[in-house]
């Protein structure tokens, strides 16, 4: 899977007074959108951390190209762009789902580490899968 798009309804309690989404829940749908990445790879979170593996948030940028207001039918869709020793860098593009208007960009970087919060190799195979998957979904794309 080269991305993994997800779905969500802006509530009312997303948005600020000016009607608009509050430009920190960007983050949370983010968060949201690559834990179901994960998921759907058949690596959830839960598991990484039953392994004493956890990805705390080293770096996160957002771009906001476009309002999103109470209703809008949004995707996150959420790539892995980089994969290093120790760290995976995740990009996200948050889209209107009816008009695909982008609304925002970003990216997050994430550092694996162990219990002793020190940077431990990304495990091979999460580096495996997100490879297989990304060339499998681009060899799709050449048809």
């Amino acid at each position: 899977m080269d991305y993994f798009d997800y779905r969500y309804r802006v509530l009312y309690a997303d948005t600020d007074q000016m009607g608009i989404t509050y430009y920190a829940n960007y983050f949370k749908w983010f968060e949201a959108a690559r834990t179901e990445y994960f998921r759907a790879l058949g690596f959830p979170y839960t598991e990484c951390e039953k392994k004493g593996i956890y990805l705390p948030v080293a770096e996160a940028h957002a771009n906001y190209v476009a309002p999103s207001t109470y209703d809008d039918d949004i995707i996150v869709r959420t790539s892995v762009a980089e994969i290093g020793n120790s760290t995976l860098r995740f990009e996200y593009q948050v889209m209107k789902a009816k008009t695909q208007i982008m609304v925002a960009t970003g990216y997050t970087v994430h550092v694996f580490v162990n219990k002793a919060m020190k940077p431990c190799r990304v495990p091979e195979e999460i580096k495996r899968v997100v490879k297989e998957h990304t060339l499998l979904k681009k060899r799709c794309r050449c048809k």
